[in-house]
């Protein structure tokens, strides 16, 4: 079992139930009424945690409509726009992130951000973040990673479009800086991504490899590639949530509704529990349903000196009498005295 840490008053580990994470992203729409809505119905939903993200099309990118600059892509969600009008349509702007942190903590929920260069570092550090997220896209960015790691909170990091020599590297960079409590997320950087491309088996391995946590970052629709990840030691997922897909949105199309969000989290935590740990004994619980397993039951009435045959004893339920093992090494023995039938069968009565 992997090391369990607490991000504020939430452990994270394999001795308790997934940490789930709302992702806000660009659903705002760019209003700030609708994300405290977001904010609110994702407490409402159960969510852990209520997750944003903190740039400027700045500083993600610079203005141009040339070349990969221009999403020409005509599979993309995004075709047709140019990188720095998408992140201008998605930020966060930063005057919103206090006045969501703060509605997020009022309802229970662990507010974070995935900053995408070091002034959202320093700005996300004057809010006090208690964690941060590393986006598939900036895991290779050593000159960010090494920013968050100096900061020693715990980090939880997409693996996205990554080879596992560079998640390797990434991973050697946050640790040689400061990083002590890592989370990697199996993550496939398409969107939506296919339940084909999920490839959640690998959650194990990233937990195995690099001696952490792992869980899933999920582009998927619907939530039950999510809900399969518990079963190979998800301990934290995230998932895109909006209010609403029918609002539209740069993330729309693949982020979960309020009820999907609220079955989330309801069925994580049974699917956790539902995993156990590995036995094959009768457990407590089902001691009393033991009375239900079959045995060997008299069914005629038995004189004295007679013998039990295939006529007079039946295998069959309640399981209070010999177990079935033994019914061929009975059939033949004569009875010790007279037994009446639906009577339990027992070495003193033969």
């Amino acid at each position: 079992m992997k090391k369990g840490f607490k991000i504020a008053d939430r452990v994270i580990g394999e001795d308790t139930s997934p940490f789930i994470i709302a992702e806000m992203s660009g659903n705002h729409n760019q209003s700030l009424d609708r994300a405290l809505e977001i904010v609110d119905a994702a407490a409402e939903a159960g969510a852990h945690g209520l997750k944003i993200q903190t740039y400027t099309a700045d500083t993600m990118t610079m203005k141009h409509d040339e070349g990969l600059f221009y999403i020409d892509d005509p599979d993309s969600l995004w075709h047709g726009r140019t990188l720095y009008d998408l992140y201008e349509e998605a930020h966060t702007p930063w005057d919103w992130h206090k006045p969501i942190f703060e509605r997020a903590r009022s309802k229970g929920m662990i507010p974070f951000s995935t900053p995408f260069d070091d002034s959202s570092v320093d700005f996300l550090e004057e809010l006090n973040v208690p964690v941060y997220k590393v986006a598939s896209f900036e895991n290779k960015d050593w000159p960010l990673l090494k920013k968050i790691a100096s900061t020693g909170k715990p980090i939880i990091m997409s693996t996205g479009a990554s080879t596992l020599s560079d998640i390797s590297e990434s991973v050697a960079v946050l640790r040689e800086n400061g990083c002590k409590d890592l989370v990697l997320l199996k993550c496939t950087s398409t969107y939506p991504a296919s339940a084909e491309n999920t490839n959640l088996k690998s959650i194990p391995y990233l937990a195995e490899i690099f001696d952490c946590n792992a869980g899933l970052s999920d582009h998927t629709r619907g939530i039950g590639a999510a809900l399969a990840s518990v079963s190979l030691g998800a301990t934290v997922i995230e998932k895109h949530f909006t209010l609403s897909r029918k609002d539209g949105g740069v993330d729309s199309d693949f982020s979960i509704e309020p009820n999907e969000l609220k079955s989330l989290v309801e069925e994580s935590e049974r699917a956790w529990k539902a995993v156990g740990q590995v036995k094959f004994d009768v457990l407590k619980a089902e001691k009393a349903s033991l009375q239900f397993k079959r045995s060997l039951y008299v069914v005629k009435d038995i004189k004295e000196g007679e013998k039990f045959t295939t006529e007079n004893i039946r295998v069959i339920r309640p399981g209070d009498g010999l177990p079935p093992k033994y019914y061929d090494k009975v059939i033949g023995k004569t009875a010790k005295e007279d037994i009446e039938r639906a009577t339990a069968l027992t070495w003193d009565l033969l």
